[in-house]
């Protein structure tokens, strides 16, 4: 390969299969074609460093593979990586054991009854163990020791006989005595469309003069946009008792006994005789509209 001083190396042709892979570790691809050029970078050269070479290794291999003189700058920033390369530390450990008297750290760690609980010294005052805490407090104890459990902030552990796992749970919020509130709004309309309902059956067969009589067969009624919706606003204030003709989607007529609950939006919505349940219908689908006197 071809060392250049901008801290690449090209492959003029096929690596053999070691040394692309140990020039793989060391650099970065940074394109292929006819031939392979590598790029040299911080991170590429930790990732060697991570992999067990050392810099003087590093020096040799890259004296070793290459046709050109080492360029200055590779050097230096293999040197540069190498140098900062270890000086921070990451490790896993279950537990910890500190003490301000390093002469008792120092007696624990050379004691042989100790040798499983793997303890490493960190500082004159800490080691450090592989052992989970509960583990290495139990352990310790039974050799004659009396360490005390510690939290994340330092403090001491105390196990009171009454402590608790989880939290106390709090008392529910007390339920008010007896049934929720009605809505009397929604009990005035019901009460409303069940009189309704008890005096249509008869209305229906004997309407006020001046109405059709509202047959299955009959005409339906006719009624001005204007005159439906006051009458409908009316006889929700009323309680009145009303015969429409109401065309659906699909254009199919039919005649409809009604006691209106609420006009609002463009909509009506009442108790339906005819179906026994409450029905929202479109105003402008109503062709009319005549009411029915109660008995």
């Amino acid at each position: 390969m071809l060392l250049q001083a901008d801290l690449t190396a090209v492959a003029p042709g096929p690596l053999e299969r070691r040394l692309g892979a140990q020039l793989a570790m060391l650099a970065d691809v940074e394109s292929k074609g006819g031939a392979t050029v590598y790029r040299f970078a911080p991170g590429s050269v930790r990732r060697a460093l991570d992999s067990g070479w050392t810099a003087s290794e590093l020096h040799a291999f890259l004296a070793a593979h290459s046709r050109t003189p080492v360029p200055q700058p590779l050097s230096y920033l293999v040197d540069d990586v190498a140098r900062r390369h270890g000086q921070l530390r990451v490790g896993a450990a279950s537990a910890y054991l500190r003490c301000d008297d390093d002469a008792l750290l120092a007696q624990i760690l050379a004691d042989k009854r100790t040798a499983a609980l793997r303890l490493r010294r960190l500082a004159p005052t800490v080691l450090v163990s592989a052992t989970p805490a509960e583990q290495l407090l139990a352990r310790l104890r039974e050799l004659g020791y009396a360490p005390a459990a510690e939290s994340a902030d330092g403090a001491v552990l105390v196990a009171r006989p009454d402590a608790r796992r989880s939290p106390r749970r709090t008392a529910p919020e007390p339920v008010p005595d007896g049934p929720p509130r009605p809505d009397h709004a929604l009990l005035t309309a019901a009460v409303r469309a069940i009189r309704a309902g008890d005096h249509a059956a008869t209305a229906v067969s004997r309407p006020p003069a001046g109405t059709r009589t509202p047959t299955p067969g009959g005409e339906l009624p006719r009624s001005a946009a204007a005159d439906t919706l006051a009458t409908m606003q009316t006889a929700t204030l009323s309680g009145a008792v009303l015969w429409i003709g109401y065309v659906n989607a699909d254009g199919a007529a039919s005649q409809r006994v009604i006691a209106p609950v609420r006009v609002e939006g463009g909509f009506v919505t009442a108790y339906d005789h005819t179906a026994d349940e409450v029905r929202t219908y479109p105003l402008h689908r109503i062709t009319g509209v005549a009411e029915l006197a109660a008995d």
